[in-house]
Protein backbone atom coordinates (compact mmCIF):
# COMPACT_ATOMS: atom_id res chain seq x y z
CA UNK A 1 0.00 0.00 0.00
CA UNK A 2 1.17 3.32 -0.87
CA UNK A 3 0.07 6.42 1.36
CA UNK A 4 0.51 9.66 0.03
CA UNK A 5 -0.09 13.53 1.53
CA UNK A 6 -1.47 15.60 -0.96
CA UNK A 7 -3.13 19.48 -1.54
CA UNK A 8 -5.93 19.28 -3.90
CA UNK A 9 -8.30 22.78 -4.08
CA UNK A 10 -6.07 24.30 -1.47
CA UNK A 11 -7.07 21.05 1.12
CA UNK A 12 -4.09 19.12 2.75
CA UNK A 13 -5.35 15.53 2.26
CA UNK A 14 -4.32 11.68 2.39
CA UNK A 15 -4.74 9.06 0.57
CA UNK A 16 -3.69 5.52 -0.55
CA UNK A 17 -2.51 5.43 -4.14
CA UNK A 18 -4.03 2.87 -6.77
CA UNK A 19 -2.40 3.59 -10.18
CA UNK A 20 -2.89 7.17 -11.42
CA UNK A 21 -5.49 7.68 -8.61
CA UNK A 22 -5.73 8.27 -5.08
CA UNK A 23 -8.36 7.34 -2.67
CA UNK A 24 -9.09 9.52 0.01
CA UNK A 25 -8.34 8.41 3.56
CA UNK A 26 -8.69 9.86 7.18
CA UNK A 27 -6.44 12.04 8.16
CA UNK A 28 -3.79 9.73 10.95
CA UNK A 29 -4.23 11.01 14.39
CA UNK A 30 -1.73 9.20 17.06
CA UNK A 31 -0.73 5.99 16.38
CA UNK A 32 -1.61 4.98 12.65
CA UNK A 33 -3.98 1.41 12.32
CA UNK A 34 -5.07 -0.31 9.55
CA UNK A 35 -8.86 0.53 10.19
CA UNK A 36 -8.01 4.11 10.33
CA UNK A 37 -6.48 4.19 6.91
CA UNK A 38 -9.42 2.09 5.44
CA UNK A 39 -12.09 4.76 5.85
CA UNK A 40 -11.85 6.15 2.21
CA UNK A 41 -13.51 9.13 0.38
CA UNK A 42 -13.62 10.37 -2.93
CA UNK A 43 -10.80 9.62 -5.74
CA UNK A 44 -9.02 12.31 -7.65
CA UNK A 45 -6.45 11.78 -10.19
CA UNK A 46 -2.70 12.15 -9.71
CA UNK A 47 -2.81 14.70 -12.00
CA UNK A 48 -4.94 16.65 -10.24
CA UNK A 49 -3.25 17.19 -7.13
CA UNK A 50 0.32 18.51 -5.77
CA UNK A 51 2.33 16.14 -3.40
CA UNK A 52 3.39 16.69 -0.45
CA UNK A 53 6.38 15.10 1.73
CA UNK A 54 3.96 12.00 2.94
CA UNK A 55 4.51 12.25 6.54
CA UNK A 56 4.87 15.68 8.70
CA UNK A 57 7.52 14.48 11.29
CA UNK A 58 8.62 16.10 14.84
CA UNK A 59 12.15 15.00 14.09
CA UNK A 60 14.25 13.49 11.48
CA UNK A 61 16.72 11.41 12.91
CA UNK A 62 19.84 10.76 10.54
CA UNK A 63 22.64 7.92 10.30
CA UNK A 64 26.06 9.18 9.23
CA UNK A 65 28.44 6.32 7.63
CA UNK A 66 26.34 3.57 7.42
CA UNK A 67 27.34 2.07 4.38
CA UNK A 68 30.39 0.57 4.39
CA UNK A 69 31.23 2.06 0.55
CA UNK A 70 30.64 5.41 2.46
CA UNK A 71 32.57 5.10 5.06
CA UNK A 72 35.90 3.76 2.45
CA UNK A 73 35.17 6.55 -0.14
CA UNK A 74 36.10 9.04 2.81
CA UNK A 75 38.96 6.58 4.40
CA UNK A 76 37.17 6.68 7.77
CA UNK A 77 36.98 4.04 10.02
CA UNK A 78 34.05 1.86 10.40
CA UNK A 79 32.35 3.29 13.36
CA UNK A 80 31.03 0.68 16.11
CA UNK A 81 27.74 1.86 17.23
CA UNK A 82 25.42 4.41 14.98
CA UNK A 83 26.58 8.04 14.78
CA UNK A 84 23.42 10.13 14.62
CA UNK A 85 22.75 13.48 14.22
CA UNK A 86 18.89 15.08 13.68
CA UNK A 87 17.31 17.65 10.90
CA UNK A 88 14.82 19.93 11.89
CA UNK A 89 10.98 19.52 10.61
CA UNK A 90 11.87 22.83 9.00
CA UNK A 91 13.98 21.33 6.44
CA UNK A 92 11.16 18.80 5.15
CA UNK A 93 10.23 19.45 1.37
CA UNK A 94 8.09 17.23 -0.47
CA UNK A 95 8.70 16.29 -4.45
CA UNK A 96 8.86 18.44 -7.21
CA UNK A 97 9.43 21.31 -4.66
CA UNK A 98 12.60 23.17 -4.80
CA UNK A 99 15.87 22.69 -2.42
CA UNK A 100 17.09 26.21 -1.99
CA UNK A 101 20.84 26.96 -2.01
CA UNK A 102 21.48 29.08 0.82
CA UNK A 103 24.05 31.89 0.51
CA UNK A 104 26.12 31.36 3.71
CA UNK A 105 27.69 27.91 1.46
CA UNK A 106 29.64 27.46 -0.97
CA UNK A 107 29.16 23.86 -1.76
CA UNK A 108 26.03 22.01 -1.35
CA UNK A 109 25.64 18.11 -1.91
CA UNK A 110 23.16 15.54 -2.76
CA UNK A 111 22.93 12.27 -0.18
CA UNK A 112 20.15 9.88 -1.68
CA UNK A 113 18.82 7.31 1.01
CA UNK A 114 16.24 5.18 2.50
CA UNK A 115 13.84 6.81 5.17
CA UNK A 116 12.08 4.74 7.74
CA UNK A 117 8.45 6.18 8.50
CA UNK A 118 7.40 5.31 12.48
CA UNK A 119 3.88 4.32 12.66
CA UNK A 120 3.41 4.47 16.64
CA UNK A 121 4.81 5.66 19.93
CA UNK A 122 8.57 3.93 20.01
CA UNK A 123 10.54 3.89 23.20
CA UNK A 124 13.39 1.00 24.14
CA UNK A 125 12.32 -1.07 21.63
CA UNK A 126 14.19 -4.37 21.24
CA UNK A 127 15.23 -5.11 17.65
CA UNK A 128 13.77 -8.45 17.29
CA UNK A 129 10.46 -6.24 17.23
CA UNK A 130 11.19 -3.04 15.96
CA UNK A 131 9.94 -3.48 12.35
CA UNK A 132 6.50 -3.95 13.74
CA UNK A 133 6.76 0.18 14.64
CA UNK A 134 7.40 0.97 10.91
CA UNK A 135 4.43 2.42 8.66
CA UNK A 136 6.45 2.07 5.97
CA UNK A 137 9.59 3.46 3.94
CA UNK A 138 10.38 6.58 1.69
CA UNK A 139 13.08 8.11 -0.27
CA UNK A 140 15.23 10.87 1.23
CA UNK A 141 17.72 13.01 -0.16
CA UNK A 142 19.95 14.16 3.21
CA UNK A 143 20.89 17.83 1.39
CA UNK A 144 24.45 19.02 3.26
CA UNK A 145 26.26 21.86 2.81
CA UNK A 146 29.69 20.59 2.95
CA UNK A 147 31.67 23.16 3.73
CA UNK A 148 29.83 24.08 6.74
CA UNK A 149 30.49 20.42 8.27
CA UNK A 150 33.29 20.14 10.29
CA UNK A 151 34.96 16.62 10.23
CA UNK A 152 35.26 16.43 13.67
CA UNK A 153 32.58 18.56 15.25
CA UNK A 154 28.65 18.65 15.16
CA UNK A 155 26.93 18.51 11.58
CA UNK A 156 23.46 20.23 12.78
CA UNK A 157 24.40 23.46 10.65
CA UNK A 158 25.23 21.82 7.79
CA UNK A 159 22.39 19.33 7.32
CA UNK A 160 19.72 21.99 8.71
CA UNK A 161 18.88 24.82 6.31
CA UNK A 162 14.90 24.74 4.95
CA UNK A 163 14.29 22.64 2.67
CA UNK A 164 17.26 20.21 2.95
CA UNK A 165 14.49 17.28 3.84
CA UNK A 166 13.22 16.38 0.95
CA UNK A 167 10.90 13.35 1.50
CA UNK A 168 8.46 11.19 -0.80
CA UNK A 169 6.68 10.82 -3.10
CA UNK A 170 5.10 7.68 -1.12
CA UNK A 171 5.11 5.40 2.26
CA UNK A 172 5.46 2.28 0.88
CA UNK A 173 4.00 0.38 3.43
CA UNK A 174 4.50 -3.37 2.53
CA UNK A 175 8.27 -3.96 2.39
CA UNK A 176 8.84 -7.17 4.41
CA UNK A 177 12.72 -6.56 4.10
CA UNK A 178 14.41 -3.29 4.14
CA UNK A 179 17.81 -4.85 4.28
CA UNK A 180 16.67 -6.22 0.29
CA UNK A 181 16.24 -2.52 -1.69
CA UNK A 182 18.63 -0.98 -3.63
CA UNK A 183 19.43 3.13 -3.47
CA UNK A 184 20.15 5.15 -6.48
CA UNK A 185 20.70 8.56 -7.00
CA UNK A 186 20.78 10.41 -9.87
CA UNK A 187 22.10 13.60 -11.15
CA UNK A 188 19.87 14.97 -14.20
CA UNK A 189 19.53 11.76 -15.46
CA UNK A 190 23.10 10.14 -14.99
CA UNK A 191 23.27 7.74 -12.02
CA UNK A 192 25.97 8.94 -9.67
CA UNK A 193 24.72 6.89 -6.11
CA UNK A 194 23.96 2.78 -6.39
CA UNK A 195 23.88 0.61 -3.34
CA UNK A 196 22.16 -2.56 -2.03
CA UNK A 197 21.01 -1.45 1.60
CA UNK A 198 22.82 -5.16 2.28
CA UNK A 199 25.48 -2.73 2.51
CA UNK A 200 24.23 -1.36 5.69
CA UNK A 201 26.44 -1.57 8.68
CA UNK A 202 23.77 -1.32 11.37
CA UNK A 203 20.29 -2.60 10.07
CA UNK A 204 17.09 -0.74 10.57
CA UNK A 205 15.94 -2.89 13.61
CA UNK A 206 19.15 -2.15 15.23
CA UNK A 207 19.15 1.71 14.27
CA UNK A 208 15.65 1.54 15.94
CA UNK A 209 16.68 -0.41 19.08
CA UNK A 210 19.53 2.16 19.60
CA UNK A 211 17.29 5.44 18.98
CA UNK A 212 14.34 4.55 20.78
CA UNK A 213 16.81 3.43 23.46
CA UNK A 214 17.34 7.39 23.65
CA UNK A 215 14.08 9.08 22.53
CA UNK A 216 10.65 8.59 21.75
CA UNK A 217 10.00 8.29 18.08
CA UNK A 218 6.33 9.55 17.50
CA UNK A 219 4.33 8.46 14.42
CA UNK A 220 5.47 10.03 11.48
CA UNK A 221 8.94 10.56 12.68
CA UNK A 222 11.55 9.74 10.13
CA UNK A 223 15.04 7.61 10.40
CA UNK A 224 17.31 8.56 7.79
CA UNK A 225 19.54 5.74 7.39
CA UNK A 226 22.18 6.68 5.61
CA UNK A 227 24.10 7.15 2.31
CA UNK A 228 25.92 5.07 0.06
CA UNK A 229 29.25 6.59 -1.95
CA UNK A 230 29.21 9.01 -4.56
CA UNK A 231 28.38 11.76 -2.78
CA UNK A 232 29.23 15.17 -4.68
CA UNK A 233 27.81 18.84 -5.33
CA UNK A 234 25.32 20.06 -7.19
CA UNK A 235 24.06 23.26 -8.66
CA UNK A 236 21.68 25.68 -8.87
CA UNK A 237 19.03 24.15 -12.01
CA UNK A 238 20.13 20.93 -11.28
CA UNK A 239 17.58 17.88 -10.59
CA UNK A 240 18.80 14.85 -8.34
CA UNK A 241 16.51 12.42 -8.43
CA UNK A 242 16.38 8.86 -5.51
CA UNK A 243 15.10 6.16 -6.64
CA UNK A 244 14.04 3.18 -5.10
CA UNK A 245 12.59 0.12 -5.59
CA UNK A 246 8.89 -1.00 -4.22
CA UNK A 247 8.61 2.69 -3.69
CA UNK A 248 9.23 5.37 -6.15
CA UNK A 249 11.01 8.48 -7.72
CA UNK A 250 11.50 11.60 -5.44
CA UNK A 251 13.06 14.32 -7.61
CA UNK A 252 13.71 17.37 -6.78
CA UNK A 253 15.47 20.88 -8.40
CA UNK A 254 18.27 22.99 -6.58
CA UNK A 255 17.62 26.76 -7.22
CA UNK A 256 19.15 29.80 -5.49
CA UNK A 257 17.82 30.93 -2.29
Amino acid sequence: MKLARYLVNNREKYGIVDGEELREIKAPSGDWNLAERMESGPVAGLSEVKLLAPCRPSKIICLGLNYRSHAEELNLALPEKPILFMKPSTTVIGPDQDILYPPQSKRVDYEAELGVVIGRRAYRVERSGALDYILGYTCANDVTARDKQPPDGQWTYAKSFDTFCPLGPVIETEIEDPESLTVTGLLNGRVVQQAPTADHLFTVAEIIEYVSGCMTLLPGDVIMTGTPSGIGPFEPGDEFEVKIDGIGSLRNRLERL
